[in-house]
């Protein structure tokens, strides 16, 4: 959640055409940061169960205020917003309805099964998801640095069809038989975005960075774990390899691209400058290993080979080892 809301109050001034985030936006973040070691603190044993409440509370209200101000702005914009900032709306919105979900869930126990089950799928496709398909029309373009004419028709075609989707993959928790439409329709809108960039910019341009790499890889990879989500839907495939496949497939490949790209223009912000292309370099150097690290041990994981853990854990260490070696480089080029 911090990292999210910390690429929104990024890229909803750049949708709105308007300035930068309040320094209150900003801090958003850390709230939700808060609320989610309260959360760690419960689920450990480390904290009482009352404290759920409290975070629930925190997060609801971060939100609420983080989705007044992204409303504020899309309608303070210059001209019409990018439609991006609709699927940060509706993530937003999804967001709230987990929230609530677990929430009530949580004052009903007989319902806590189903609920709960309702607040995973709409925080990992709804909240996640739809934040990331958005998000990555708008990043792509800027890390190939190349214009992507048909991004913004693609984003008002989906969204109605993501939606759909997300529906049903939150009632599928009640329903099973309803992963297949939401598989097929998810899935749909995710070959849909990646045929398109594969036809506008071809193999030479997505393969030869490694954040765009990272990026589309982590587009195959959120397709495979929705078709394996509708596998375990159906019973065909048990949740734990699901579970892990989402963050090995998805998240490191989405969040090592999308950084790559952002920490440098956070850390050096204005205009491009020596020092930030050289942290970009570092970040992106072996990006495509590590994209094929992340994929091949989801992958293998998904089919129940648990030791290829160490695929995607020898990815991690490279980012790291790259993070560590950009971040001491940036502060040296600093002083």
């Amino acid at each position: 959640m911090p990292l999210i809301f910390a690429a929104m109050s990024h890229f909803v001034p750049v949708l709105t055409r308007s300035g930068g985030a309040e320094p209150a936006v900003h801090r958003l973040p850390l709230v939700l940061q808060a609320a989610g070691v309260a959360v760690v603190a419960v689920l450990a044993g480390w904290a009482p169960g009352w404290a759920l409440h409290g975070a629930l509370v925190a997060g609801l209200g971060a939100m609420g205020v983080f989705l007044a101000w992204a409303v504020r702005r899309g309608r303070a914009s210059l001209g019409k917003p990018h439609p991006g900032l609709a699927w940060y709306l509706a993530a937003l919105g999804c967001l709230a309805l987990a929230l609530v979900a677990i929430f009530v869930g949580l004052l009903w126990p007989a319902a806590y099964g189903a609920l709960r089950r309702v607040h995973l799928h709409l925080n990992t496709l709804g909240f996640i998801g739809l934040t990331a398909i958005g998000t990555l029309h708008v990043l792509m373009p800027t890390v190939l640095g190349k214009p992507d004419p048909q991004a913004a028709l693609r984003l008002r075609r989906q969204l109605p069809w993501a939606l759909a989707g997300v529906a049903c993959t939150a009632l599928a928790g009640v329903l099973p038989w309803l992963s297949v439409p939401a598989a097929l329709i998810i899935g749909g809108v995710l070959v849909h975005t990646l045929w398109g960039w594969w036809r506008t910019w071809g193999a030479a341009l997505l393969l030869g960075d490694g954040a765009a790499a990272s990026l589309f890889g982590a587009g195959l990879g959120l397709l495979t774990v929705v078709l394996a989500g509708g596998a375990h839907g159906l019973g065909w495939l048990p949740g734990r390899p699901a579970v892990g496949g989402f963050f090995v497939l998805f998240l490191l490949p989405l969040v090592s691209g999308a950084l790559a790209q952002l920490l440098p223009v956070w850390r050096f912000p204005g205009p491009m400058s020596p020092a930030r292309a050289a942290m970009r370099a570092r970040l992106v150097r072996l990006g495509v290993l590590r994209a094929a690290l992340f994929l091949a041990g989801g992958g293998l994981m998904l089919a129940g080979f648990e030791a290829a853990v160490a695929l995607p854990a020898a990815g991690v260490l490279l980012f790291a080892a790259a993070l560590g070696g950009a971040l001491t480089a940036g502060g040296a080029g600093r002083a």
